[in-house]
């Protein structure tokens, strides 16, 4: 496989899980979509807005809308913040850029789904972490 489809592979998956994904409680569907195309982690680097998909034909790198440019702090890690922005964002009542700013206010500097295990962990500067399983979900 070409990296060319490899990376029309994860753009097409990341189009049918958003696609498909209901507004309510929807994340399992995209990490479906994800695992069905060969994915087996995505991290994210929160305050840089860039992903990395690790996948069964190559890994891809995306890049997108940075949170912070130059020096910034990194706000000290908030469980109940980052339960509060979870919760919000499974409920259907923020965007994703909205979740992602949750997310850095929480403390979280990166976070990863593995699509194997049904997982995604998020982590602090200082080594702390909080942990997610999300359920089986069958794709329409």
């Amino acid at each position: 496989m070409t990296t060319t489809d490899t990376v029309n592979r994860l753009q097409a998956a990341l189009e049918r899980g958003a696609a498909v994904r209901p507004k309510v409680g929807g994340f399992p569907y995209l990490a479906e979509s994800l695992r069905q195309a060969g994915v087996t982690h995505c991290r994210m680097a929160v305050p840089a807005g860039a992903f990395l998909y690790l996948t069964r034909h190559g890994n891809v790198v995306v890049q997108g809308e940075p949170l912070v440019a130059g020096f910034a702090a990194a706000p000290r890690f908030d469980e109940a913040a980052l339960i509060a922005a979870l919760r919000t964002d499974q409920a259907g009542e923020s965007t994703f850029p909205e979740f992602v700013r949750g997310c850095w206010d929480a403390g979280i500097l990166w976070y990863e789904v593995d699509t194997t295990e049904r997982t995604c962990t998020y982590y602090g500067a200082d080594g702390e972490s909080y942990t997610e399983d999300y359920p089986p979900v069958a794709l329409p």
